[in-house]
């Protein structure tokens, strides 16, 4: 079983920066496909940044520039840097694990921008 534990999230200004980072306890992180997805109320989630076993990214439009996924597998630790916050950014974020074609949710972590 994959267990994923967020932290970071809080309350920003708009045009601040957060680092959001999600722990995994699998044993096999290393081989682990990692994102990162976002909910607003009255929204479907939806992805922000994924980044792959073998390191390859993508983001969301919305992302794209502004946010950097990233992952360290001796921590066994992926993270989500996010600069230049926008009001709309506000949503419950959760760190996603896909590994055997299934997928594993953290809890998620409250993200709020205020303008």
């Amino acid at each position: 079983q994959v267990q994923l534990v967020e932290s970071g999230g809080g309350l920003v200004q708009a045009g601040g920066s957060l680092r959001l980072s999600c722990a995994a306890s699998g044993r096999r992180f290393s081989m682990y496909d990692m994102g990162w997805y976002r909910q607003a109320p009255g929204k479907q989630r939806e992805l922000v940044a994924a980044i792959t076993s073998g390191g390859i990214t993508n983001y969301a439009d919305s992302a794209k520039g502004r946010f950097t996924i990233s992952r360290d597998n001796a921590k066994n630790t992926v993270y989500l840097e996010m600069n230049s916050l926008k009001p709309e950014d506000t949503a419950v974020y959760y760190c996603n694990a896909r590994w055997d074609s299934m997928d594993y949710w953290g809890q998620g972590t409250q993200v709020t921008v205020s303008s």
